[in-house]
């Protein structure tokens, strides 16, 4: 897949045009759009509830979208039913026949299969059609034993499945699957119900059969490791948008935004300032950067690598920044070190280094230029289009907030609320609203989480709390700080406080 979303016509496989999917109104996929070419490994990524598998259900027929089309090799393919669609898929519970020996699950569907017998007929409106016949038991029988050497089961056609291993088993439910030889093979998280080393060796296993088979791989998994070893391009999703489409060194290397930096490895993630061009304020210092183009002033996010931050011992001149060691634990083939940076702000710094440090010992901290990655902010306060409910009284994501305001009910208004000025509540009966946390995220000295209202409203706030994903919370916000515009359509959303 080219990032850049050009593939050409002859080696583009799977297209998915403007795809939205939703379920009582509200879209778990929204609006995504993108391109597989003939014989990737394709890896959909994200958290559980991110769109990944009810994407891959779409390509299959499975779920239908709710808007958008979708096309394999320039065909839409949309309203056709899964049987029809030339494209096979292995789920992560196996779905084997347990009547069925290893042999005929794997037949099963080449039984069923019809095929050309080389000849034709014309009906009486002068339309020419294919003769079809059922495979003989011999093509069966050769195309079984094919397909169990391709997963090194020669010795296992006449098993009973239940006898089988976890991985025996998925072997044989890849096996049924690639039997019928479509051009699009999807698997939906194969390998979650296996162990740890089971994992890793089906891993390669899969690996290999790609490159043995040539065909396309969709995949879909929530482990960043499998999708950073397998895949040859990564398409990471959060909230049913697509945050990153890249191979999986330019993933890792240069995230998109913050969300991908912390979901994929581990990183330091700050809020920072881009004074100019190739100069940013972070950690209360400005740092030379590589990059340009952002607006003089505007709010950025920071990301660095551990493993490309250096310690510096003693008084050295080159040091950045000075921080105090809080741990330091040997990994075997480093040492990772936390420490508290220097300064009013106390940001934590995690550092994947060879030097052993001692806690509470005083270092020096260094980063190249082209080692800081400067992210656009996904937001930087929330902002909602709105009605008055009453005077000093806003309607928000369906709850009643009282504010300051004389602005009479039904007039439509911008409400802007900072990330720190929303209150989270443990017990969701305290707050105005509920939601659910859906991400939180580290950011040195402070944790930014998302929570989405039940009517779909994503609250970002700054919080000292680290809220777990899936936590049900309440939300509320002082009436001094909601911040209330009147919303004029004709011009645009121009804005004048009220």
């Amino acid at each position: 897949m080219a990032e850049n979303g050009k593939i050409s016509e002859k080696n583009k496989i799977i297209e998915i045009r403007k795809v939205t999917k939703e379920y009582d109104g509200n879209p778990v996929v929204n609006d995504i759009s993108f391109a597989i070419k003939r014989g990737e490994f394709v890896t959909f990524l994200g958290p559980s509830g991110c769109g990944k598998t009810t994407t891959l259900r779409m390509i299959a027929g499975f779920e239908k979208p709710t808007k958008g089309d979708i096309f394999i090799n320039g065909q839409n393919i949309t309203d056709i039913p899964p049987h029809e669609r030339p494209v096979n898929t292995v789920f992560q519970k196996y779905a084997l026949f347990p009547h069925l020996n290893v042999f005929h699950n794997i037949a099963f569907g080449l039984k069923l299969k019809s095929v050309t017998d080389g000849t034709t007929y014309t009906d009486k409106s002068g339309n020419v059609y294919e003769n079809m016949r059922k495979l003989t038991k011999d093509e069966i029988k050769e195309k079984v034993h094919n397909v169990l050497k391709m997963v090194d089961m020669e010795d296992y056609e006449h098993r009973n499945v239940n006898s089988l291993s976890g991985g025996q088993q998925q072997r044989v439910a890849i096996a049924r699957a690639i039997v019928n030889e479509p051009e699009v093979l999807l698997l939906d998280e194969p390998l979650g119900a296996l162990d740890l080393k089971m994992r890793k060796d089906m891993q390669l296993e899969l690996m290999n059969m790609h490159k043995k088979l040539g065909i396309t791989f969709v995949y879909v998994t929530h482990d960043q490791e499998e999708a950073l070893t397998m895949s040859d391009t990564i398409i990471v999703m959060r909230g049913g948008i697509i945050q990153q489409i890249g191979t999986p060194q330019k993933v890792y290397d240069e995230p998109a935004n913050a969300f991908v930096a912390d979901f994929i490895g581990e990183s330091n993630i700050f809020s920072g300032t881009m004074i100019k061009d190739c100069r940013v304020l972070f950690c209360e210092r400005i740092f030379e950067c590589v990059d340009k183009g952002f607006k003089k002033n505007e709010s950025i996010d920071v990301i660095i690598r551990p493993e490309d931050i250096y310690i510096l011992k003693g008084d050295n001149e080159s040091s950045m920044l000075t921080a105090e060691v809080q741990s330091s634990v040997f990994k075997g083939d480093h040492y990772q070190t936390t420490a508290i940076v220097e300064g009013e702000e106390g940001n934590e710094i995690l550092i994947h280094d060879n030097v052993e440090c001692i806690v509470g010992e005083k270092i020096g901290i260094f980063i190249k230029p082209n080692d800081l990655h400067i992210m656009h902010k996904a937001r930087i306060i929330n902002e909602i289009i709105t009605e008055m409910w009453d005077e000093n009284v806003v309607e928000i994501a369906g709850g009643k907030f009282p504010c300051q305001s004389s602005l009479p009910s039904g007039t439509k208004v911008k409400v802007h609320i900072d990330f720190d000025d929303v209150i989270v509540h443990d017990d969701e009966s305290e707050g105005i609203i509920g939601g659910e946390v859906v991400s939180s995220i580290y950011k040195g000295s402070y944790y930014q989480c998302v929570v989405r209202t039940d009517d779909y409203y994503d609250f970002f706030v700054d919080t000292d709390d680290d809220w777990m994903k899936g936590d049900r919370v309440g939300i509320s916000v002082d009436p001094d700080k909601i911040k209330i515009f009147l919303f004029d359509e004709a011009e645009n959303g121009k804005e004048n406080q009220a």
